[in-house]
């Protein structure tokens, strides 16, 4: 509980940083105040306390999640020096938001009750649709607002609505008082469950809600784009699972066959669509859309190693996430698009930048030796013994299909020739931050048991 109010003052302070012109205390001071709540966090561990009338419970998934969704924050930070000020005079207002939309995100891995799930999507929501369209002058992020918004607001009206037939089947927003209802066989409660699926497939893109993902993605700034992808899509899976794990486990027979055919097309549509991308940022969207696939399939394992499943996954992906936007901005702005053909002849002029790509997109892809290959295993393995061996092939095979346009970049990178490529130039920030994320992803990949248990 201490880290989210740490960041929500952090926010607020930021704010005032900004009102004051203090700007070169704007990065600095976000920094640390991520790291301390970052261990606030971290001591708040194996004490699993109530707060608000039971309304928040911050146990060891909750304190996970939320370390993990700090973390991300700051790698990301760690790559916006210089990078606003290029977009906007006000740049305290990106920080404030990204930090509110962060305390959203905190709340959404540690509501017990369906009241602060909602506020907690709301908040998080609210500071992306300004966010996705904080470049005024320009038409793409304006439409990127505008179709964010809109989507959001339907979607937000489905779990509402949800919301409310649960609550009148059940007499509570209680997570523990829904699961202990007896009310499963209740029409008032599956259309209920049906409902806030809806709502919260929207906000983890699983088709066929997916549709918002890569225009939203292609016009925001990239690095909105990447606190998207990674910091949004965690918070949003992590809540997706504990609603389900701690409220609907009991009528799991009633909602599976639903999660296992949006998880298939979930799969195929993120994976076919982006064999077809030419532009890596749209590439990693509609790659983000499959990744949602792989993790419903851990949705549909409900129980405790599905959490740790989730978690490794989400780690798996964030890392490699970060990197990949983060290459995809320094590309695109030294060679003025992020076309695939941007790419051409990296590995001669950049073979650091090359090399973590090649990393970044192989543990996307699953490939051994990376933390993705065992974010990928677990959740083939606790889909496995819940006798899901069919949802599993075709899985397997997507990520075959994954396999083939991932490496689409590696092989414009070292394969082909760029005569006017020149070597693009990383500030400290940028260095330290995809060196950590290529030891991380190595490290993961080699003892997964770091992580893998801590559930």
């Amino acid at each position: 509980m201490t880290s989210l109010i740490i960041v929500s003052v952090l926010a607020v302070a930021v704010l005032y940083l900004g009102l004051f012109k203090y700007k070169t205390a704007l990065l600095p001071v976000s920094v640390t105040g991520l790291l301390a709540a970052a261990a606030m966090a971290a001591m708040d561990w194996d004490l699993e306390k109530m707060y608000f009338s039971e309304m928040m419970l911050f146990d060891n998934y909750a304190v996970a999640f939320s370390i993990l969704l700090i973390l991300t924050t700051l790698l990301i930070f760690g790559l916006s020096r210089n990078y606003f000020e290029k977009i906007s005079n006000n740049v305290a207002e990106y920080y404030a938001l990204m930090l509110f939309a962060l305390a959203g995100g905190v709340v959404m891995v540690s509501f017990h009750n369906l009241a602060m799930l909602f506020i907690g999507i709301e908040i998080l929501s609210i500071s992306l649709y300004v966010l996705a369209g904080i470049r005024r002058k320009d038409p793409a992020s304006n439409e990127a607002s505008l179709k964010y918004f809109l989507m959001g607001a339907f979607a937000t009206g489905f779990l509402l609505f949800g919301t409310a037939l649960i609550y009148g089947a059940t007499g509570s927003f209680n997570l523990a008082a829904i699961a202990s209802s007896g009310a499963f066989e209740s029409a008032l409660f599956r259309a209920g469950v049906l409902l806030m699926m809806v709502g919260l497939s929207f906000k983890v893109s699983v088709a066929p809600f997916h549709t918002w993902t890569p225009d939203v993605y292609e016009g925001s700034p990239g690095l909105i784009a990447m606190f998207m992808a990674t910091v949004v899509k965690t918070a949003g899976f992590a809540a997706f699972l504990r609603l389900f794990l701690m409220a609907f486990a009991e009528a799991s027979a009633f909602w599976a066959i639903t999660v296992a055919i949006l998880c298939i097309l979930t799969l195929f549509a993120g994976n076919i669509t982006a064999v077809f991308q030419d532009r890596f940022k749209r590439l990693l969207a509609w790659s983000s859309v499959s990744h949602a696939g792989y993790l419903l399939l851990a949705i549909l394992a409900v129980g405790f190693s599905a959490s740790s499943a989730v978690l490794v996954y989400t780690i798996a992906y964030s890392l490699a996430s970060v990197a990949a936007f983060g290459i995809m901005i320094l590309v695109s702005r030294a060679r003025g698009n992020d076309h695939l053909d941007s790419f051409n002849g990296l590995a001669r002029t950049n073979p650091f930048l090359a090399f973590t790509l090649t990393l970044a997109v192989c543990s996307l892809a699953g490939i051994p030796l990376t933390a993705g290959f065992f974010g990928k295993f677990y959740v083939f393995k606790v889909a496995l013994a819940q006798g899901y061996t069919w949802l599993v092939v075709l899985a397997v095979i997507n990520a075959m299909i994954g396999i083939y346009y991932y490496f689409k970049v590696i092989i414009a990178m070292y394969m082909k020739e760029n005569a006017n490529a020149v070597a693009i130039q990383l500030n400290p920030g940028f260095r330290l931050v995809l060196s950590i994320v290529v030891f991380l992803i190595f490290l993961f990949g080699i003892f997964p048991g770091l992580i893998a248990n801590i559930l």
